[in-house]
């Protein structure tokens, strides 16, 4: 059934890539790169790429943006998404999604705990949701936890999320 859905699915997506950090620019901006590099290979697009500093007002602005514009299909935001007073990348995520998708962050902390980085992977707070026919993944900065959302969890999934997110349209 699964096999079904997927040969359905649109092959694909246009997408956003927002990297939330108050220190990199788009020279340095290694997993915001990785992230574009990753979707362009599976033939995605890119439809914007912004950096944004970690301040709630910015990111919120950013995904606003993204979620009005009928072209964006889904926004992956990486960066602030620890437990620092500064990181506030998932506060508002929550607080912009409509439908939560609870296992994205399980799997996502259960892989990072199994291939990358052990019991650290409990400082992540992953989060993906629906808003507005969009769907929202908020990945850690690193570039190892970006390769692991991205290969293991995103890119296998997101033509599928995305179907469904319209099908009743």
């Amino acid at each position: 059934m699964l096999e079904k859905h997927r040969k359905k699915s649109k092959t694909s997506i246009n997408c956003k890539v927002i990297t939330v950090s108050d220190t990199r620019t788009e020279e340095t901006d290694k997993s915001g790169q990785l992230i574009k590099q990753l979707l362009i290979e599976q033939e995605h697009l890119i439809v914007d790429y912004v950096i944004v500093c970690d301040e709630l007002k910015e990111i919120e602005a950013a995904i606003t943006k993204a979620v009005n514009d009928s072209k964006v299909e889904a926004v992956i935001l990486n960066g602030g998404t620890g437990i620092a007073n500064r990181d506030v990348t998932i506060e508002v995520v929550q607080s912009l999604t409509k439908k939560e998708i609870p296992g994205f962050g399980e799997i996502f902390r259960m892989l990072s705990y199994q291939h990358d980085i052990g019991s650290a992977a409990i400082l992540s707070r992953a989060f993906a949701g629906v808003t507005n026919k969009t769907v929202l993944f908020s990945i850690p900065g690193s570039s190892g936890a970006v390769r692991l959302a991205m290969n293991e969890l995103i890119l296998p999934e997101i033509g599928h999320i995305v179907m469904e997110i319209n099908k009743d349209t």
